[in-house]
C-alpha cells in the first residue's frame, strides 16, 4: 500500500494531545479525557491532518521524504487554541480605571460616571475603520504568537448603527491580514447609550441594527445584566436575531444573578458567557439544552470580581469552554494565561482547561467538525509548546512557551530553540 505524502511532520513529541471527542464536547466525567499520546506524531498534507499517533506508527504510514520536519522531543503538541470570547475591535484603552477598581469602585458605578464601555464607545466612534483594523491586526499577531488560531470577535463599542457596522467590517478586514480565523458576533446590546432608555435602545437594536448585521455577523449577543438589559429585553433581542439567522450567545449572570443562564437555556443559546452568579437551576437547564458555558477568569482578575464555579458546571454535565475576554477592561491576549487562572481560581485540572480552550471552545462556535482537536481529516491547526507535558502548560505563567504555530497546514509562527 502506497504511503501518503506529507508536507509537514511533527514527531517525537513528549506528549501529543489530540483532544478527540467523537463529535461531542468534553463534559461531565469526560471533561478531562484529552487523548495524550507519548512520543506522538502528526502528519499534514495541504490544509489537513493525514495521520495522528505514535511516531513509529505515523512514519510507517506516511511519506515524509520531502516534508518539513519538526522534532518535538521533550515538548507538548496541542490543537491550536480557540478563543471563543473576545472584543477584538475598539479604540483607546482604560488603564486609568485600574486605580478605581483597586479603590473598590464597582464597574456599574464606573459606567455611570461615563467610564467603562461608554468611554471606549466615544473613542471607537471617533476612530476610522482603518485605525480599528490596524489595532485589531496587532492584537491578532500577539494572540497568534500565544498559540491562538481561531477567535470569536464581538462588536459592541458603537451603540449606534454606523459604528456597530464599522466594527464588524473592521473585524472582517483584519481577518484578511492575519492567519487567525475570526467568527463575528453582533453585540449592539452591550450597554445602553446615555441618550436613550433601555426600552428605546432595545427597539433600535431590533429594528435598525440587527437587519444590517445580517451577513456581517454569524452570532447575536446581549449583555443581560441588572441596570443594562433585563431578561425580557434580552429575550426580545436574541429572538429577533434568531429570526433572521443569527445564532445566539449571551453575556449572563456576570455581575448579578439575573436569570441569564435560564434564559440561555430557554432560547437554546450556543453559549452563555461569564456566569459568575449562575443559579443551580440555571446550570441544570444549561446541561439540558446543551449550551456551552464560556468562563472568563481573566475578567475576574482584571475587574477584581469573583470567579465562576467551574466545578458546578462540570459536575452538572455542562460543557465548559475558556476565553480571554480580550477587551479594553481586560487586556489579555494569551489563552495559556487564561488556562493558568482557570486551574488556580476555577479549580479546573490542566486537562479540563486544555479541552475548554480547544474542542469545547470550537463547539461553542459551531466549528468542532473542523477545528479544536488533532484528528485525521480535520484542519491542521497545531501548536508546539516548550513544555514537557500537558500539565506544565498552565503550571507556568507569565512567559510564552509557544514555539511553533501551524494554521491550515502553514507554519505561521516559528521561534528559535536557542
Amino acid at each position: 500500500m502506497a504511503k501518503i505524502k506529507a508536507d509537514v511532520v511533527i514527531q517525537n513529541a513528549g506528549e501529543l494531545v489530540t483532544v478527540a471527542s467523537k463529535g461531542k464536547p468534553l463534559a461531565g466525567k469526560n471533561a478531562g479525557h484529552i487523548g495524550v499520546i507519548p512520543d506522538g506524531a502528526l502528519a499534514i498534507a495541504g490544509h489537513r491532518i493525514i495521520a495522528v499517533g505514535t511516531t513509529s506508527a505515523v512514519l510507517k504510514n506516511v511519506d515524509a521524504a520531502d516534508a518539513q520536519i519538526f522534532d518535538a522531543s521533550g515538548k507538548t503538541v496541542l490543537p491550536g487554541f480557540v478563543d471563543c470570547h473576545t472584543h477584538l475591535v475598539f479604540a483607546g484603552s482604560r488603564e486609568d480605571e485600574l486605580e478605581l477598581k483597586a479603590q473598590g469602585v464597582p464597574y456599574l458605578e464606573i459606567l455611570k460616571r461615563g467610564g467603562g464601555i461608554l468611554q471606549t464607545v466615544r473613542q471607537t466612534r471617533a476612530a476610522s475603520k482603518g485605525q480599528l483594523v490596524e489595532n485589531a491586526v496587532r492584537t491578532l499577531n500577539t494572540m497568534l504568537e500565544h498559540g491562538t488560531t481561531t477567535i470569536e470577535a464581538k462588536s459592541g463599542y458603537g451603540l449606534e448603527v454606523k459604528t456597530e457596522m464599522k466594527i464588524l467590517d473592521a473585524a472582517t478586514q483584519a481577518a484578511k491580514r492575519s492567519p487567525v480565523e475570526i467568527v463575528n458576533t453582533f453585540l449592539g446590546a452591550h450597554a445602553v447609550p446615555p441618550d436613550a432608555t433601555a426600552d428605546q435602545y432595545t427597539k433600535t437594536v431590533i429594528e435598525e441594527m440587527i437587519p444590517q448585521a445580517v451577513g456581517k455577523a454569524e452570532y447575536g449577543d446581549v449583555f443581560c445584566e441588572k441596570d443594562v438589559f433585563s431578561v425580557d429585553q434580552s429575550r426580545r433581542i436574541l429572538k429577533a436575531g434568531k429570526k433572521v439567522g443569527l445564532k445566539t450567545r449571551i453575556h449572563a449572570d456576570q455581575l448579578n444573578r439575573t436569570g441569564g443562564a435560564e434564559l440561555a437555556a430557554e432560547v437554546n443559546a450556543v453559549s452563555a458567557d461569564h456566569l459568575i452568579h449562575a443559579s443551580t437551576d440555571g446550570i441544570r437547564r444549561m446541561a439540558q439544552s446543551g449550551t456551552v458555558a464560556v468562563l472568563l477568569p481573566a475578567t475576574g482578575l482584571s475587574s477584581m470580581l469573583p470567579y465562576a464555579q467551574a466545578r458546578a458546571f462540570i459536575d452538572a454535565g455542562v460543557p465548559v469552554a475558556l476565553g480571554t475576554d480580550f477587551n479594553p477592561n481586560c487586556w489579555c491576549e494569551s489563552m495559556p494565561f487564561s488556562m493558568a487562572l482557570a486551574c488556580r481560581y476555577l479549580k479546573m485540572t490542566a486537562a479540563e482547561a486544555i479541552a475548554a480552550s480547544t474542542i469545547n471552545a470550537a463547539h461553542s462556535l459551531n466549528r468542532a467538525d473542523r477545528i479544536g482537536s488533532l484528528e485525521v481529516g480535520k484542519q491542521a491547526d497545531a501548536v508546539i509548546l516548550d513544555a514537557p507535558n500537558h500539565q506544565f502548560v498552565p503550571y507556568q505563567f507569565g512567559v510564552n512557551r509557544v514555539q511553533t504555530v501551524i494554521k491550515k497546514g502553514n507554519v505561521v509562527v516559528q521561534k528559535s530553540n536557542e
